[in-house]
């Protein structure tokens, strides 16, 4: 009998095959020539296959561009959409593997262990394997001695509640998703007589609104002026800034009188208010305050605090650290990082860790010092999560250098595993007041004075350190100069990429593996821009129109409600057909209030629809007679190009005049046989000038125009590949090199003799 594997990625099979075998697993391929793995583990025959994530996703039964729809059904994924064209293969290949191993198999599930894995794993295992039963690994890293351990100590069943819990949020956000943007998208058509595809999902329509309600607050923001007054010291050399003790002064007028007092104080001991004196005045040291404390090390990462650190430090968004952070699980350097805890237990094994981390010469003295501990016991958070532990590095640490951002990612995750098990840190605050004319000036400095677990973490330990010599009471400290500052309150700041994820993550918005593609999604919808969140004209409209026509659907308490709901089925406390029910419910008074205003609703988006199409088609100026090189659509290619939008076009229909169709509108004559002036009125004036664009890209524009050919650059997007720029003109002198292969040679190496590939370098193409 033979046991087929399944796990979620094809990394994650390779590893599973390398742990599980005795021996070396046999690697084949498919008739699609996808990779799966044959091995034998205690005399039995075991075949390890992959899928890329989803291989099924949810549909509607039938056909028909309306809502309310309830009726759906799971379908292969890449019989839904062309992006899933790729999953084709790896879907056949199991297929095959199935197909060829007989009905008599035992089947594994080994994709990750949370509900997204479970549920992979469930669809393939009914779908495809026609089998309703398996046993469960359960890990939280891809190393050997884990994966030995997960399939060892297998559960002998499904985990039925994760799976439930799976399928209840897939089921709940398309019911959301499908019938909310298919509302939006026929209010805009009906009102605006264009095409254009919004959304507001149950999570993306609250976290929008929050962030609209910020932006609202910074449009409404009125500036309050204040006044401050700084006092400049001599302490033993070093200059410092006092400040009076009431920071913020609101009145004009008390902060005049206060400044004059002081000012004349000084000026009657030969010192000028507003410059340097030759002969200083001295101010006395009213009191000297210190007060030493201990600063506890920091807790675990878990998923949301490695992206807040992340963005902190190296500017990464939450859905390129999400990212890399599983590319380093996938090569079994970090442990699973889609986890809510800030938990390590012993059972991971932190000695065997840092044993394996000291090899490393850049942790090689950490590592020591650590072990040299009587006892490694980490300082841990509240956050429980009851599937996985924190984020930490494993055992196995690279061999090969990492690519940058990798390397980054991955440092931060060891130094903070060390940090968690250092000493706390001992810090120093001293408040020095001043008296001058009877008004307080006070400065403050902090300093450390043990650096405990911060010499861990090393450069991520970053703190104020304002460090002054010794001063006590009574000392006389030379004045300098006295400054009255005039300034205005500032707004509230804008939420970053890393503080929206932590906010959503105090509202119970989201999930802590969802919350970064939401963000992104919201990104992608032009909904809002920049790295400090602001909310666009298209993002505010739809936020307020929301809020004001369909409030259900932008409600926290109700995305919170169903969150808890999705929990209580992995807790077995209720049933996922009473959660799918009572969304239905929600769902179908949220779509009987669209209804009811959609008119209102498509009036109020259809200006900041157009506007926004409008603004993201237009890419510069036409070299040619200077005016808007727009993207466009072709009725005959059925494909997007860039044309100027001074090109003879039809006013009323707005295709050129081979595809027009429209009769005079004055006296309805056919075209080119009428003579009331139509032609004039109709056509605008002439130019030739346009450019195909890449085939199946998204096309972003950058402001920007090409040295060569003055052409407008744009930033192509494909899926899974890296965007780059180019300009506009095909035959420009900036693409001479590409598609060019680079030149190979073979070249002796000095004096072993052994012969070397050197790569020669194309030059790079400029735009």
């Amino acid at each position: 009998m033979t046991t087929i594997i399944i796990a979620e990625k094809p990394d994650a099979a390779e590893r599973l095959a390398l742990a599980l075998a005795d021996g070396k697993p046999k690697k084949k391929a498919s008739n699609q020539g996808v990779s799966y793995y044959e091995f034998e583990r205690n005399g039995k025959k075991h075949i390890v296959v992959a899928a890329v994530g989803h291989l099924f996703g949810l549909k509607q039964k039938g056909s028909g561009w309306t809502y309310p729809i309830f009726d759906v059904e799971w379908v292969p994924s890449f019989k839904i959409r062309k992006q899933s064209a790729f999953s084709e293969k790896y879907f056949k290949t199991i297929e095959e593997v199935v197909k060829n191993n007989g009905k008599d198999c035992d089947y594994i599930s080994a994709a990750d262990f949370d509900n997204e894995g479970s549920t992979i794993a469930w669809n393939i295992l009914r779908f495809i394997c026609n089998v309703t039963e398996a046993k469960r690994m359960k890990f939280s890293t891809l190393t050997k001695p884990d994966l030995v351990k997960a399939y060892e100590e297998a559960s002998p069943n499904l985990d039925f509640p994760q799976i439930e819990a799976g399928i209840a949020r897939h089921t709940l956000d398309f019911f959301y998703g499908v019938n909310t943007s298919r509302a939006l998208t026929l209010a805009i058509k009906k009102a605006a007589k264009r095409f254009a595809v919004l959304s507001a999902g149950r999570v993306q329509g609250p976290v929008l609104c929050l962030l609209a309600e910020k932006e609202n607050e910074i449009q409404k923001f009125a500036p309050k002026p204040y006044w401050q007054l700084e006092l400049k010291l001599d302490l033993k050399g070093q200059e410092i800034i006092a400040q009076h003790e009431q920071e913020k002064l609101w009145n004009e007028n008390e902060a005049k009188k206060i400044f004059s007092a002081c000012k004349s104080k000084m000026h009657g001991n030969g010192v000028s208010g507003m410059s340097e004196s030759k002969i200083p005045y001295k101010a006395e040291v009213e009191s000297a305050e210190k007060k030493n404390y201990k600063q506890s090390p920091p807790v675990p990462f878990n998923i949301t605090s490695l992206q807040t650190e992340a963005y902190r430090f190296f500017g990464f968004s939450p859905q390129q650290t999400l990212s890399i952070a599983q590319e380093l699980y996938s090569k079994a350097y970090v442990s699973y990082p889609r986890t809510s805890s800030e938990k390590l237990p012993p059972q991971i094994g932190f000695r065997e860790i840092l044993q394996a981390l000291a090899k490393n010469g850049k942790y090689e003295k950490i590592c020591k010092q650590l072990l040299g501990l009587p006892e490694l016991k980490p300082n841990e958070g509240k956050r429980i999560d009851p599937a996985h532990e924190s984020i930490h590095p494993t055992a196995e640490p690279p061999k090969k250098i990492l690519a940058t951002m990798q390397q980054k990612v991955y440092d931060l995750i060891c130094k903070r595993f060390f940090a968690v098990f250092g000493k706390e840190a001992l810090r120093e605050a001293i408040k020095v007041s001043i008296l001058l004319d009877g008004n307080r000036f006070v400065f403050t400095g902090r300093r450390t004075l043990e650096k405990g677990w911060m010499e861990l973490y090393g450069q991520y330990a970053k703190f104020d350190e304002i460090v002054l010599p010794e001063t006590e009471k009574g000392d006389a400290l030379d004045v300098k100069k006295l400054d009255m500052l005039s300034k205005q309150t500032a707004p509230p700041p804008r939420y970053s990429q890393a503080s929206i994820i932590k906010e959503m993550e105090k509202r119970e918005l989201g999930t802590r593996a969802t919350r970064a593609n939401i963000l992104q999604t919201l990104y992608d919808r032009n909904y809002i821009q920049d790295r400090s969140l602001k909310v666009t004209n298209l993002g505010m409209k739809v936020a307020n129109t929301l809020k004001k026509y369909v409030p259900d659907l932008v409600d926290e308490k109700l995305t919170r409600k169903f969150e808890k709901d999705l929990e209580k089925i992995m807790e077995e406390k209720i049933k996922k057909e009473k959660v799918l029910n009572q969304a239905k419910k929600a769902i179908t008074q949220i779509c009987a209030d669209f209804k009811e205003q959609e008119d209102k609703i498509g009036k109020d988006l259809a200006e900041a629809v157009m506007k926004t199409q409008d603004d993201r088609a237009v890419l510069g100026k036409c070299v040619k007679c200077g005016g808007e090189m727009k993207i466009m659509f072709s009725p005959f290619s059925k494909k997007h190009f860039v044309g100027c939008t001074s090109y003879s076009r039809c006013a009323v229909c707005g295709f050129t005049k081979k595809a027009c169709k429209c009769k005079c509108p004055i006296c309805g004559g056919e075209k080119g046989k009428c003579d009331c002036g139509w032609k004039q009125k109709i056509w605008t004036p002439k130019c030739s000038c346009g450019y195909p664009l890449p085939h199946g890209a998204t096309i972003q524009k950058t402001d920007k125009v090409c040295e060569l050919c003055k052409t407008p650059i744009i930033t192509v997007i494909r899926k899974g590949r890296r965007p780059f720029k180019m300009c506009l003109e095909v035959s420009c002198k900036s693409k001479e090199n590409w598609g060019k292969k680079k030149e190979k040679k073979f070249v002796k190496k000095k004096p072993a003799g052994k012969k070397v590939l050197v790569k020669k370098k194309a030059a790079k193409a400029e735009t």
